[in-house]
């Protein structure tokens, strides 16, 4: 059998990840969330809290770069291939779209399409009429897609395409989401449906939403400005969400170059 790896950001094993971690207990509501009950995480020996003290006053408010045009904002260098399955997820006053807005022309970093959690990534088996034809059939077998818990937090890395389990060169911020047996059981049923029986995928899955991307050699993303920007806006770590409606995507080539060609709503 194939293996056929579901795009988990620029990653399948997380390796080198930096990332700001939300325990459930914590009570994002209001205007002014604790940032003191936010603890920085990486794969290195020591775990260091992030307390109000740290952050400089000029740190909490990041200042905005002069706006630029889409156009002329830096464009994403690396590659993309094939066919990609990308779940729509429910917004909050358009939250995650404002927040992939806001980002972009904060650091004038590539400008990411749509919002989106990646399920199948990469599809070169299909052609376009055949997997468009299998996404209208998609609610057949999953009528709702199962609803996401709130993050688990937030993550900042940077890959290389050929260090181990890297499939591309990218920097990224992400919302960590969290996978369970009905996330599982769900993707196993989108997996049959576009690639048959016979299919392999990593296990668990490690959902998550993209909300900054930018090239590794001139990258500017930043965790404690995601964070930041993530604490001011408390909707993106305190809501649970549903799935709105799940897309086929073509992602050969650039980002730029990237096409939504069919859509259904869940609800």
């Amino acid at each position: 059998m194939t293996h056929h790896p579901a795009f988990l950001g620029p990653y399948f094993h997380q390796r080198n990840i930096m990332t700001i971690m939300t325990d459930v207990q914590v009570p994002f509501v209001g205007s002014n969330p604790d940032l003191s009950k936010l603890f920085l995480s990486s794969p290195a020996s020591d775990t260091h809290v992030v307390s109000d003290e740290e952050i400089s006053e000029p740190e909490q408010e990041p200042a905005l770069l002069p706006s630029a045009s889409l156009s002329e904002r830096r464009k994403l260098q690396w590659e993309f291939k094939g066919l990609t399955i990308w779940l729509e997820l429910e917004e909050f006053d358009n939250d995650l779209t404002r927040a992939i807005s806001d980002l972009s022309t904060r650091h004038n970093s590539p400008f990411i399409p749509k919002s989106h959690t990646t399920a199948i990534y990469g599809m070169e088996h299909l052609t376009v009429e055949d997997a468009k034809a299998k996404l209208r059939s998609v609610r057949e077998i999953i009528p709702q897609w199962p609803m996401f818990s709130r993050p688990t937090g937030v993550t900042q890395d940077i890959a290389q395409v050929g260090r181990p389990g890297q499939v591309c060169s990218i920097a990224w911020s992400e919302l960590t989401l969290a996978t369970n047996e009905h996330h599982e059981a769900a993707l196993d049923a989108l997996y049959r449906l576009f690639y048959g029986k016979a299919f392999t995928r990593d296990r668990p899955w490690k959902p998550h939403n993209s909300i900054a991307y930018d090239n590794p050699e001139d990258n500017t993303l930043s965790l404690l400005d995601t964070v930041l920007y993530a604490s001011q806006n408390p909707t993106l770590l305190h809501n649970e969400r549903r799935v709105e409606a799940i897309s086929l995507w073509d992602t050969n080539g650039k980002m730029e170059d990237w096409k939504c060609l069919e859509r259904v709503s869940f609800w």
